[in-house]
């Protein structure tokens, strides 16, 4: 073996070894903070308000001084003339759900969230100012690098009508679906703090433990984040009565105070309502489910028919993407669609079987993709969103293994954008989305495309084992694409950085065509061309007359390497500079039927027919 070879093979397997030993996942220098949170709150299911106090042990574990802290106040955001009542409005296709129904709220109808009072290890704070959803807190002392300060707080607040995610009486009649409800402590990372006014998007939380007493009309049953510690004391068990569901022994109201404790969480959430059937259900070696919802003659039955199915879905994601680490999840009747929370979501209930499965799946993946993997949904929605997309979908095919279909909707959802000339990149801050149409497809349709990609680029099984390790490598934690990159470049050993910069960071395209073919003598020339913006490595399958497949991969040089194959010949590299490229192959001309790049759609080519050689025959229809 030539001496010279082997040198440079040694020297690349120690370059990927050194990157495989030192460089597994979070860097000496990561850092995020913590935030412990103690909530007692009492709720007036009369006029819709509550009052509440907070105590938030929280540790700086940044390398910064902390002058000052910022609280997200989500509720004032369901008021006439707030910012998300202006954008709601405004927006070139506004959503349906909330559209102009926060400009019409009554004073009784609107939300409302103030700090009444803040002190710092028992100092008042040297000044407060509320800007819509934002409280800003000038610190009576600054918080040292390695310092912790215990902030205490008196709130109140009054429930909207139910419109986006929160409020009170939905369109079902659930009384209480209460996310962003509290005080809720500004994340500050590497980047600084993120104090982003609420407009209707997602979220990013600082992790830590919750204690919330939740002091309620005892004739409510409660549903929500965490484990509930005090069910023994406050009679926590149900009868069915007319198709509903009752408190067993109460013939007098008096008020209950509901106990829960969730442990290394971002966020809490919970719902309320007299009405709610309660049924548990055991993930074997997994989580205790726990479902709530309304047990009405129509739909009552298809929430118990889903449960074994959503059983075997979060095996399912156990399985394949992370272990759940939760000791339950709660699967509650609420909000205004499907939305995540840790360790919880609130779904509409009434529903066909089959979609209340779907959309379990869809809000359960998010355990995974938002939940342990507390990726900052105003920046990376697109890996909150798709990749839920991309694992419930996987969960869904498992489940209902005689209906599959794989990832072709959300690689057709992401090219139908591109073709309406309407595709914003994906490193746009949600917020500042021009349209609903590009937010939605870029969060649930590309960001679930980028997954699948990945997967043509380095191979399913490099994929499946980098997400695993990914997950364990990153659980609570704020993890961003670029370190998603790389877990997949040390798994693979190819570089990767170039993907997230066509892909993430543009709206470049991918389009491939076979320009020519022609004999060569005793062999045949592919002539390629490649016309969108973004290059890729290329399958090319030559089937031949008789019925024979011949395989070929082209190589892509900026990767500096290849996914692993499985019975493919692979070709010289293509260099990205070059538009063109020659394929040449060994069988004759007169024995090829027909030419196809990339035969199994793992690329997301916008045009395909160009793809094909000869090329298809299109019938004009008159």
């Amino acid at each position: 073996m030539n001496l010279k070879f082997i040198r440079l093979v040694t020297l690349i397997t120690i370059v990927f070894a050194s990157n495989i030993l030192f460089a597994k996942g979070p860097s000496d220098g990561y850092w995020q903070q913590r935030a412990d949170y103690t909530i007692d709150v009492r709720m007036n299911t009369e006029t819709h308000r509550y009052t509440g106090r907070q105590k938030i042990v929280y540790y700086n574990n940044s390398p910064e001084t902390l002058d000052r802290v910022y609280f997200h106040l989500y509720f004032n955001a369901f008021r006439p003339g707030s910012s998300m009542d202006i954008r709601s409005r405004t927006i070139q296709d506004p959503d349906p759900r909330v559209g102009s129904r926060i400009m019409n709220l009554k004073p009784d109808e609107q939300g409302f969230l103030h700090v009444v009072s803040f002190k710092q290890n028992g100092k008042n704070a040297i000044s407060m100012m509320e800007s819509e959803t934002t409280l800003e807190i000038i610190l009576a002392q600054p918080i040292k690098p390695g310092g912790k300060a215990v902030l205490e707080m008196n709130f109140e607040g009054q429930v909207p009508v139910q419109i986006r995610r929160s409020g009170r009486d939905n369109k079902e009649g659930i009384d209480y679906s209460m996310s962003q409800w509290y005080p809720k402590l500004c994340e500050f990372d590497e980047w600084g703090w993120h104090t982003d006014t609420y407009i209707a998007r997602e979220f990013y939380g600082v992790y830590g433990n919750f204690k919330v007493n939740i002091t309620i009309p005892s004739n409510y049953v409660l549903g929500g984040t965490g484990v509930l510690i005090n069910g023994d004391e406050i009679g926590y068990g149900y009868e069915r009565i007319s198709g509903k569901t009752k408190k067993k022994a109460d013939t007098k109201i008096t008020n209950n105070t509901w106990k829960w404790s969730a442990e290394n969480v971002h966020d809490f959430v919970w719902v309320a309502d007299p009405d709610l059937r309660h049924d548990k259900a055991q993930v074997p070696n997994g989580p205790m489910l726990h479902f709530l919802y309304q047990d009405t003659l129509e739909f009552g039955q298809n929430w118990r028919d889903a449960q074994p199915l959503i059983i075997k879905g979060f095996q399912f994601l156990s399985e394949h993407f992370g272990k759940y680490p939760y000791p339950q999840f709660s699967v509650i009747q609420g909000g205004d669609g499907g939305m995540e929370y840790p360790m919880a979501t609130l779904i509409t209930g009434n529903r066909k079987t089959p979609s209340i499965v779907g959309v379990v799946m869809h809000e359960g993946a998010h355990a995974w993709y938002h939940g342990v993997l507390g990726f900052n949904e105003s920046r990376y929605y697109w890996m909150d969103e798709g990749f839920a997309n991309f694992a419930s979908q996987e969960a869904m095919d498992h489940l209902f293994a005689l209906n599959k279909e794989g990832h072709g909707g959300a690689y057709l959802g992401y090219l139908r954008i591109v073709k309406d000339s309407m595709e914003e990149a994906l490193d746009t801050h949600a917020d500042h989305f021009i349209t609903n149409y590009a937010y939605g497809t870029a969060a649930y349709n590309k960001g679930e495309v980028y997954l699948a990609q990945i997967s043509y680029l380095i191979g399913r099984e490099a994929l499946d084992k980098g997400l695993l390790k990914f997950f364990d490598q990153w659980k609570f934690k704020h993890p961003t694409d670029k370190d998603l990159i790389r877990a997949m470049e040390r798994e693979s050993f190819v570089e990767l950085d170039w993907y997230n910069e066509y892909f993430v960071n543009s709206t470049k395209t991918i389009d491939y065509a076979i320009d020519t073919v022609y004999a060569d003598g005793n062999e045949t020339q592919i002539v390629l061309f490649r016309i969108g913006e973004m290059p890729m490595p290329l399958d090319i399958w030559i089937t031949l007359k008789d019925g024979s497949i011949s395989k070929y991969h082209v190589p892509l040089d900026l990767m500096r390497g290849n996914r692993e194959l499985n019975g493919e010949k692979l070709a010289s590299t293509w260099p990205w500079v070059y538009p063109a490229f020659g394929l040449r192959i060994a069988e004759t001309i007169d024995q090829i039927a027909s030419v196809e790049i990339d035969p199994e759609q793992g690329m997301a080519d916008t045009n395909r027919f160009n793809n094909i050689f000869p090329k298809p025959v299109v019938e004009n229809n008159p």
